[in-house]
Protein backbone atom coordinates (compact mmCIF):
# COMPACT_ATOMS: atom_id res chain seq x y z
CA UNK A 1 0.00 0.00 0.00
CA UNK A 2 1.41 3.22 -0.89
CA UNK A 3 1.24 6.58 0.94
CA UNK A 4 0.42 10.12 -0.20
CA UNK A 5 3.09 11.84 1.89
CA UNK A 6 2.16 15.00 0.35
CA UNK A 7 -1.48 14.54 2.11
CA UNK A 8 -0.06 12.99 5.39
CA UNK A 9 0.28 14.22 8.49
CA UNK A 10 3.48 16.03 9.77
CA UNK A 11 4.06 16.76 13.94
CA UNK A 12 6.33 19.56 14.79
CA UNK A 13 6.73 20.36 18.13
CA UNK A 14 3.02 19.96 19.59
CA UNK A 15 1.44 20.86 16.62
CA UNK A 16 0.05 18.35 14.04
CA UNK A 17 -0.25 19.75 10.47
CA UNK A 18 -3.10 17.49 8.21
CA UNK A 19 -1.28 17.22 5.55
CA UNK A 20 2.58 19.19 4.14
CA UNK A 21 1.19 22.22 2.46
CA UNK A 22 1.44 25.68 3.22
CA UNK A 23 0.85 29.75 2.87
CA UNK A 24 3.56 30.99 1.80
CA UNK A 25 4.23 33.87 3.44
CA UNK A 26 3.88 37.31 0.73
CA UNK A 27 4.35 40.50 1.38
CA UNK A 28 1.54 42.89 0.83
CA UNK A 29 0.82 46.87 1.46
CA UNK A 30 -3.08 46.72 2.18
CA UNK A 31 -3.41 48.50 5.56
CA UNK A 32 -4.41 51.93 6.43
CA UNK A 33 -2.18 54.19 8.44
CA UNK A 34 -3.57 52.32 11.91
CA UNK A 35 -1.54 49.15 10.63
CA UNK A 36 -4.03 46.51 9.85
CA UNK A 37 -4.87 45.03 6.91
CA UNK A 38 -8.09 45.22 4.80
CA UNK A 39 -10.73 43.04 5.67
CA UNK A 40 -10.77 40.68 2.14
CA UNK A 41 -7.02 40.63 3.02
CA UNK A 42 -7.61 38.39 5.97
CA UNK A 43 -10.74 36.78 5.08
CA UNK A 44 -7.95 35.53 2.46
CA UNK A 45 -5.99 33.66 4.87
CA UNK A 46 -9.14 32.04 7.09
CA UNK A 47 -10.57 30.76 3.63
CA UNK A 48 -7.12 28.77 2.34
CA UNK A 49 -7.63 27.02 5.91
CA UNK A 50 -10.94 26.27 5.25
CA UNK A 51 -9.84 24.94 1.62
CA UNK A 52 -7.20 22.39 3.07
CA UNK A 53 -4.03 24.47 3.63
CA UNK A 54 -2.56 23.14 6.65
CA UNK A 55 0.14 25.97 7.78
CA UNK A 56 -1.21 29.73 7.00
CA UNK A 57 1.60 32.58 7.06
CA UNK A 58 0.50 36.21 7.31
CA UNK A 59 2.22 38.71 5.38
CA UNK A 60 5.40 40.01 6.96
CA UNK A 61 4.64 42.21 10.05
CA UNK A 62 7.03 45.61 10.22
CA UNK A 63 8.84 44.69 13.70
CA UNK A 64 8.84 48.72 14.94
CA UNK A 65 7.52 52.44 14.60
CA UNK A 66 10.79 53.69 13.52
CA UNK A 67 12.72 52.07 10.80
CA UNK A 68 11.37 48.99 9.90
CA UNK A 69 8.91 49.87 7.15
CA UNK A 70 9.96 49.51 3.41
CA UNK A 71 6.82 49.74 1.82
CA UNK A 72 3.84 51.81 2.05
CA UNK A 73 0.24 50.20 3.61
CA UNK A 74 2.37 47.89 5.50
CA UNK A 75 1.17 46.26 8.91
CA UNK A 76 2.51 45.85 12.43
CA UNK A 77 1.12 44.20 15.41
CA UNK A 78 2.50 46.62 18.07
CA UNK A 79 -0.97 48.36 19.80
CA UNK A 80 -4.58 46.81 21.11
CA UNK A 81 -6.25 47.74 18.08
CA UNK A 82 -3.96 45.73 16.09
CA UNK A 83 -3.84 42.77 18.19
CA UNK A 84 -7.39 42.55 18.53
CA UNK A 85 -7.87 43.29 14.88
CA UNK A 86 -5.64 39.34 14.10
CA UNK A 87 -7.59 37.69 16.99
CA UNK A 88 -10.79 36.41 14.83
CA UNK A 89 -8.78 35.72 12.13
CA UNK A 90 -6.14 33.14 13.31
CA UNK A 91 -9.91 31.68 15.21
CA UNK A 92 -10.71 31.25 12.12
CA UNK A 93 -7.54 29.49 10.62
CA UNK A 94 -7.55 27.16 13.57
CA UNK A 95 -11.02 26.49 13.34
CA UNK A 96 -10.23 25.12 9.79
CA UNK A 97 -7.70 22.81 11.19
CA UNK A 98 -4.76 25.14 10.54
CA UNK A 99 -2.01 26.22 12.09
CA UNK A 100 -1.36 30.00 12.18
CA UNK A 101 2.14 31.69 12.06
CA UNK A 102 2.74 35.55 11.56
CA UNK A 103 6.31 36.34 10.17
CA UNK A 104 7.88 39.24 11.55
CA UNK A 105 10.72 41.25 9.63
CA UNK A 106 12.51 44.60 9.40
CA UNK A 107 12.91 46.02 6.03
CA UNK A 108 16.17 47.21 6.18
CA UNK A 109 18.01 49.03 3.83
CA UNK A 110 14.76 48.18 1.72
CA UNK A 111 13.44 50.68 3.11
CA UNK A 112 12.36 54.14 1.94
CA UNK A 113 12.81 57.51 4.23
CA UNK A 114 9.58 58.87 2.67
CA UNK A 115 7.36 56.20 4.12
CA UNK A 116 8.95 55.80 6.93
CA UNK A 117 8.10 57.20 10.57
CA UNK A 118 11.50 57.99 11.65
CA UNK A 119 12.59 59.26 8.33
CA UNK A 120 15.60 57.28 7.85
CA UNK A 121 16.95 53.59 6.96
CA UNK A 122 19.14 51.60 8.46
CA UNK A 123 21.27 48.59 7.64
CA UNK A 124 24.28 46.69 9.26
CA UNK A 125 26.74 48.76 6.70
CA UNK A 126 26.18 52.33 4.67
CA UNK A 127 26.03 50.31 1.55
CA UNK A 128 22.80 50.81 -0.79
CA UNK A 129 21.31 48.22 -3.56
CA UNK A 130 22.57 48.74 -6.88
CA UNK A 131 19.26 49.07 -8.11
CA UNK A 132 16.84 51.46 -8.34
CA UNK A 133 13.91 50.87 -6.29
CA UNK A 134 10.87 49.93 -8.79
CA UNK A 135 8.35 51.74 -6.81
CA UNK A 136 9.88 54.76 -7.10
CA UNK A 137 11.97 54.87 -10.20
CA UNK A 138 14.89 56.65 -7.65
CA UNK A 139 18.12 54.87 -6.52
CA UNK A 140 17.34 53.50 -2.64
CA UNK A 141 19.10 56.20 -0.24
CA UNK A 142 22.75 55.66 1.64
CA UNK A 143 21.30 53.68 4.68
CA UNK A 144 23.10 54.99 7.83
CA UNK A 145 25.36 52.39 9.45
CA UNK A 146 23.52 50.83 12.49
CA UNK A 147 24.96 51.97 15.89
CA UNK A 148 24.66 49.35 18.94
CA UNK A 149 21.88 51.48 20.09
CA UNK A 150 20.18 50.76 16.71
CA UNK A 151 20.64 47.16 17.03
CA UNK A 152 19.15 46.85 20.42
CA UNK A 153 16.51 48.71 19.45
CA UNK A 154 15.55 46.68 16.58
CA UNK A 155 15.83 43.44 18.33
CA UNK A 156 13.43 45.03 21.02
CA UNK A 157 10.94 45.59 18.33
CA UNK A 158 11.02 42.08 17.36
CA UNK A 159 10.78 41.19 20.63
CA UNK A 160 7.82 43.54 21.09
CA UNK A 161 5.59 42.38 18.12
CA UNK A 162 6.37 38.63 19.39
CA UNK A 163 4.50 39.25 21.88
CA UNK A 164 1.61 41.11 20.17
CA UNK A 165 1.57 37.80 18.04
CA UNK A 166 0.98 35.60 21.27
CA UNK A 167 -1.59 37.80 22.62
CA UNK A 168 -3.76 37.70 18.96
CA UNK A 169 -3.34 34.14 19.76
CA UNK A 170 -0.56 32.57 16.56
CA UNK A 171 0.32 29.35 16.66
CA UNK A 172 3.74 30.37 15.68
CA UNK A 173 6.30 33.25 14.92
CA UNK A 174 8.46 33.07 11.32
CA UNK A 175 11.28 35.80 11.99
CA UNK A 176 12.28 36.88 7.83
CA UNK A 177 15.71 36.18 7.52
CA UNK A 178 16.06 36.36 3.74
CA UNK A 179 15.14 38.09 0.39
CA UNK A 180 17.59 41.14 1.07
CA UNK A 181 16.05 42.32 4.12
CA UNK A 182 17.71 43.71 7.20
CA UNK A 183 18.42 40.33 8.81
CA UNK A 184 19.95 38.74 5.76
CA UNK A 185 21.72 42.17 5.46
CA UNK A 186 23.53 41.15 8.30
CA UNK A 187 23.88 37.44 6.75
CA UNK A 188 26.09 38.98 3.71
CA UNK A 189 29.26 40.03 3.50
CA UNK A 190 27.22 41.38 0.01
CA UNK A 191 25.50 43.92 2.53
CA UNK A 192 27.24 43.35 5.94
CA UNK A 193 31.28 45.18 5.73
CA UNK A 194 31.53 45.67 9.31
CA UNK A 195 34.39 44.94 11.74
CA UNK A 196 33.05 44.57 14.98
CA UNK A 197 31.42 41.65 16.65
CA UNK A 198 28.60 41.73 14.16
CA UNK A 199 30.35 41.29 11.05
CA UNK A 200 33.56 39.72 8.97
CA UNK A 201 33.45 36.27 9.45
CA UNK A 202 30.18 33.96 9.08
CA UNK A 203 29.60 33.62 12.57
CA UNK A 204 29.84 37.00 13.53
CA UNK A 205 27.73 38.11 10.85
CA UNK A 206 25.06 35.84 11.97
CA UNK A 207 25.32 37.30 15.37
CA UNK A 208 22.44 39.72 15.05
CA UNK A 209 20.01 37.15 13.61
CA UNK A 210 21.03 34.77 16.61
CA UNK A 211 20.09 37.79 18.85
CA UNK A 212 16.72 38.68 17.54
CA UNK A 213 15.88 34.43 17.60
CA UNK A 214 16.86 34.66 21.33
CA UNK A 215 14.68 37.76 21.55
CA UNK A 216 11.70 36.64 19.75
CA UNK A 217 12.56 33.01 21.64
CA UNK A 218 12.14 34.44 25.12
CA UNK A 219 8.44 35.98 24.76
CA UNK A 220 6.93 32.66 23.23
CA UNK A 221 5.22 30.37 25.41
CA UNK A 222 6.62 26.70 25.03
CA UNK A 223 3.81 25.26 22.56
CA UNK A 224 4.28 28.22 20.21
CA UNK A 225 6.65 27.38 17.04
CA UNK A 226 9.42 29.41 15.77
CA UNK A 227 10.47 29.21 12.21
CA UNK A 228 13.52 31.12 10.59
CA UNK A 229 13.09 32.08 7.02
CA UNK A 230 16.53 31.91 4.57
CA UNK A 231 16.90 32.77 0.93
CA UNK A 232 20.30 33.22 -1.11
CA UNK A 233 18.98 36.27 -3.22
CA UNK A 234 16.96 39.11 -2.44
CA UNK A 235 14.51 41.58 -4.15
CA UNK A 236 16.80 43.79 -5.01
CA UNK A 237 19.79 43.37 -6.78
CA UNK A 238 18.26 39.39 -7.23
CA UNK A 239 21.58 38.44 -9.62
CA UNK A 240 23.78 38.55 -6.16
CA UNK A 241 24.28 35.35 -4.39
CA UNK A 242 23.83 36.82 -1.28
CA UNK A 243 26.28 33.83 0.48
CA UNK A 244 29.49 33.22 -1.30
CA UNK A 245 29.25 29.47 -1.95
CA UNK A 246 28.12 26.86 -0.71
CA UNK A 247 30.44 25.97 2.49
CA UNK A 248 29.69 29.72 3.65
CA UNK A 249 25.84 28.93 2.79
CA UNK A 250 26.01 25.63 4.72
CA UNK A 251 27.66 27.18 7.49
CA UNK A 252 25.39 30.09 8.60
CA UNK A 253 22.59 26.86 8.26
CA UNK A 254 24.93 25.01 10.84
CA UNK A 255 24.99 28.14 13.38
CA UNK A 256 21.44 28.94 13.15
CA UNK A 257 20.22 25.74 13.78
CA UNK A 258 22.05 25.88 17.28
CA UNK A 259 19.63 28.45 18.43
CA UNK A 260 16.06 27.50 19.54
CA UNK A 261 14.24 27.72 16.36
CA UNK A 262 11.69 24.46 14.92
CA UNK A 263 12.33 24.71 11.52
CA UNK A 264 13.97 26.36 8.58
CA UNK A 265 12.04 27.72 5.65
CA UNK A 266 14.12 28.26 2.56
CA UNK A 267 12.64 30.60 0.06
CA UNK A 268 13.81 30.03 -3.68
CA UNK A 269 12.98 31.23 -7.52
CA UNK A 270 12.30 27.55 -7.93
CA UNK A 271 13.19 24.36 -5.99
CA UNK A 272 14.62 22.26 -8.28
CA UNK A 273 17.35 25.07 -9.36
CA UNK A 274 21.06 23.41 -8.91
CA UNK A 275 22.52 26.19 -6.06
CA UNK A 276 26.25 27.42 -6.13
CA UNK A 277 27.33 25.82 -9.25
CA UNK A 278 26.42 22.69 -7.97
CA UNK A 279 24.35 19.18 -8.69
CA UNK A 280 22.04 19.71 -5.75
CA UNK A 281 19.18 22.32 -4.66
CA UNK A 282 19.10 24.20 -1.70
CA UNK A 283 16.57 22.25 0.29
CA UNK A 284 19.44 19.32 -0.20
CA UNK A 285 22.21 21.52 0.20
CA UNK A 286 20.69 22.58 3.50
CA UNK A 287 19.60 19.44 4.75
CA UNK A 288 23.70 18.12 4.75
CA UNK A 289 24.17 21.10 7.38
CA UNK A 290 21.12 20.76 9.76
CA UNK A 291 18.61 18.01 11.43
CA UNK A 292 15.74 20.65 11.61
CA UNK A 293 12.71 20.17 9.68
CA UNK A 294 12.68 21.95 5.99
CA UNK A 295 9.81 23.95 4.15
CA UNK A 296 10.40 24.70 1.07
CA UNK A 297 9.33 27.68 -1.87
CA UNK A 298 9.69 28.67 -5.37
CA UNK A 299 7.61 27.79 -8.58
CA UNK A 300 5.65 24.99 -6.21
CA UNK A 301 2.20 25.06 -8.63
CA UNK A 302 0.99 21.45 -9.26
CA UNK A 303 0.85 17.89 -7.83
CA UNK A 304 4.33 17.11 -9.56
CA UNK A 305 5.84 20.02 -8.50
CA UNK A 306 4.87 19.46 -4.99
CA UNK A 307 5.44 16.22 -4.75
CA UNK A 308 9.03 16.42 -6.38
CA UNK A 309 9.74 19.25 -3.63
CA UNK A 310 8.61 17.22 -0.91
CA UNK A 311 11.28 14.68 -1.63
CA UNK A 312 14.02 17.15 -0.04
CA UNK A 313 11.87 18.50 2.38
CA UNK A 314 9.24 18.38 5.00
CA UNK A 315 6.62 20.91 4.46
CA UNK A 316 5.88 22.41 0.87
CA UNK A 317 4.95 26.30 0.69
CA UNK A 318 3.06 27.96 -2.08
CA UNK A 319 3.02 31.44 -2.74
CA UNK A 320 1.33 32.85 -6.29
CA UNK A 321 -0.60 29.56 -6.89
CA UNK A 322 -2.29 29.38 -3.77
CA UNK A 323 -3.01 33.31 -3.84
CA UNK A 324 -4.68 33.30 -7.16
CA UNK A 325 -6.66 30.12 -6.74
CA UNK A 326 -8.62 29.84 -3.52
CA UNK A 327 -9.23 26.00 -4.02
CA UNK A 328 -5.57 25.15 -5.23
CA UNK A 329 -5.40 22.59 -2.44
CA UNK A 330 -7.91 20.58 -3.52
CA UNK A 331 -6.97 20.58 -7.48
CA UNK A 332 -3.60 19.35 -6.01
CA UNK A 333 -5.31 16.88 -4.68
CA UNK A 334 -7.02 15.73 -7.89
CA UNK A 335 -4.31 16.13 -9.79
CA UNK A 336 -5.18 18.57 -11.72
CA UNK A 337 -3.76 20.07 -14.60
CA UNK A 338 -2.41 23.34 -13.01
CA UNK A 339 -0.41 26.15 -15.25
CA UNK A 340 2.31 28.07 -13.69
CA UNK A 341 1.92 31.47 -12.41
CA UNK A 342 3.36 34.66 -14.28
CA UNK A 343 4.95 36.55 -12.07
CA UNK A 344 2.68 39.47 -13.08
CA UNK A 345 -0.25 37.20 -12.03
CA UNK A 346 0.95 37.89 -8.79
CA UNK A 347 0.48 42.15 -8.45
CA UNK A 348 -3.42 41.72 -7.84
CA UNK A 349 -2.09 41.15 -4.18
CA UNK A 350 -0.66 44.74 -4.53
CA UNK A 351 -4.14 46.42 -5.51
CA UNK A 352 -7.32 47.45 -3.92
CA UNK A 353 -9.02 44.40 -5.91
CA UNK A 354 -10.25 41.78 -3.40
CA UNK A 355 -8.27 38.64 -3.68
CA UNK A 356 -10.63 35.17 -4.34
Amino acid sequence: MTTDKLFSPYKLKSHTFKNRIGVAPMTRMSSSEDGIPRRDVLDFLVRRARNGAAIVYTEAIVTDYESAQGYPGQSRILTQRQIDAWKPVVQGIKAAGAVAVMQLFHCGRMAWPEINPARRVIAPSPISPRQANPMTGKPYPLPDEMSLFDIRHVIRGFAESAAGAVEAGFDGIEIHGAHGYLICNFLSAYSNQRHDAYGGTVEKRCRFAREVIQAVKARLPADRLLTFRISNWGVADPDVSLFVDQDEYRQAVRILSREPIDALSVSTYSYSDRAFGTQRNMAQLTREATDLPIMICGKIYDRRSAEDALQDADIVLSAKAILLNPDWVADVREGKALALPASEEANVAYTQTPLP
